[in-house]
């Protein structure tokens, strides 16, 4: 594991602070998506902002998981440790939805948001690679750490269905700016970490990590599995509503999804298979789902295959994050994290306008083109691991 020989592993309390300081950051950041998801657009539309302004405006994020994000990671990891950038990004982040609370016109939300969100997209990468940096540091798993925040978002979403009928839709925006809030209070008690040194003649430059084979591989198969996921996150809901189901049903089956998820992450210093097996897993048991939702399946069968996000999600989540930490050196890690954001979003992205296109003429065959993305990455993490692409030493970087 590149760079963790020259890493002491901390005392009992020390590793028990870093977990319970990262576990409570995790869960606010993701209560605060878990509002931001079904909240924003809603009062975007209850302060008179149209539907074309709407698209645009919620569009902002995406855009800057591959534009503004990779740079910040790249500044933090340069200038000062990742604790610090972690609290400055969800400082501003709070100022920033709170001032975006005060404008009503389109222009000035959008310009108020672009500028929130190039500090707010940071903030996952920047938490994961602090965990990873933990996780190689303190000797801890991942997932046991990530799941506070999947468990946060239920909780999050949960509490949105039963919000929306008790506040006005013009202050819903106030219940996401005091999550933001919540999000920058948690992060002042992140324990900062040693900055990690790089090895002697360690080369720099700020594209060294795409030149090497291994990391792309990583970064793209993540991709394409999760990316195949962006069919359901764009119109299961539509679909599911315009079949009959109520909306207690809908936001049921969502949650499923995520519990399964929770269990997975939580189950997941047991599972014994190296990484690069858990994607393959994950994008298999992705390219199923798919299928058999494309059937238009009935509600038992559909409950069963929401089960399924635990692992088409959460284990290629789970196998990624163990491919980074064993291929990235631990001092480039906010570095790699930016690069794989960057590359999840462009994917996404892309896949999320393929996604109308095929829906709005074939409705559920749309399904089958995600499970080609899907077998395309496992296809891809195969044929890597095949070859030994994992097992070559990366150039120093």
């Amino acid at each position: 594991m590149p760079g963790e020989s020259q890493i002491p592993i901390a005392d009992a309390p020390t590793l028990r602070r870093f977990a319970t300081s990262l576990a409570l950051f995790y869960g606010a950041m993701f209560a605060l998506i878990g509002a931001y998801m079904p909240f924003f657009p809603v009062w975007l539309g209850a302060v008179g902002i149209d539907a074309s302004w709407i698209g645009i405006i919620t569009a902002v994020p995406a855009v800057t998981r591959f534009t503004v994000l990779p740079l910040i990671t790249s500044l933090a990891e340069r200038h000062g440790s990742l604790h610090r950038a972690m609290i400055v990004t969800a400082v501003m982040t709070a100022l920033g939805f709170a001032v975006v609370g005060t404008q009503h016109q389109a222009l000035f939300v959008f310009l108020a948001f672009t500028a929130t969100a190039c500090m707010w997209s940071p903030i996952l990468p920047l938490t994961d690679a602090y965990a990873l940096r933990g996780v190689v540091r303190y000797g801890l798993k991942y997932g046991p750490l990530r799941l506070w925040g999947s468990a946060a978002f239920v909780v999050g979403a949960l509490a949105c269905g039963l919000l929306v009928d008790v506040i006005a839709a013009p202050h819903l925006i106030w219940v996401i700016a005091a999550l933001a809030a919540l999000s920058a209070a948690v992060s002042f008690g992140l324990k900062p970490q040693d900055n990690p040194k790089p090895p002697p003649g360690a080369l720099h430059g700020a594209t060294r990590l795409l030149r090497e084979p291994g990391f792309l591989v990583i970064i793209l198969t993540s991709a394409l599995i999760q990316g195949s996921h962006a069919a359901f996150y764009n119109f299961a809901s539509i679909t599911w509503q315009l079949s009959g189901l109520g909306g207690l049903t809908i936001a049921g089956l969502w949650v499923l999804g995520v519990l399964a998820e929770i269990v997975v992450f939580a189950l997941s210093p047991r599972f014994t298979l190296p990484p690069s097996a858990l994607v393959v897993i994950g994008a298999l048991c992705a390219v199923v789902r798919w299928l058999i939702t494309a059937q238009q399946p009935d509600i038992a069968v559909l409950a069963v295959v929401q089960l399924a996000h635990g692992l088409s999600f959460g284990l290629t989540q789970l196998g990624t994050m163990g491919l980074l930490v064993r291929h990235v050196p631990v001092h480039m890690m906010a570095r790699g994290q930016g690069y794989f954001t960057a590359c999840s979003g462009i994917v996404a992205g892309a896949a999320s306008i393929l996604s109308g296109a095929v829906y709005a003429r074939y409705g559920q065959g749309v399904y089958y083109v995600m499970s080609v993305m899907a077998l395309s990455g496992a296809i891809l993490m195969w044929l890597a691991q095949r070859h030994g692409v994992f097992e070559r030493k990366p150039a120093p970087l």
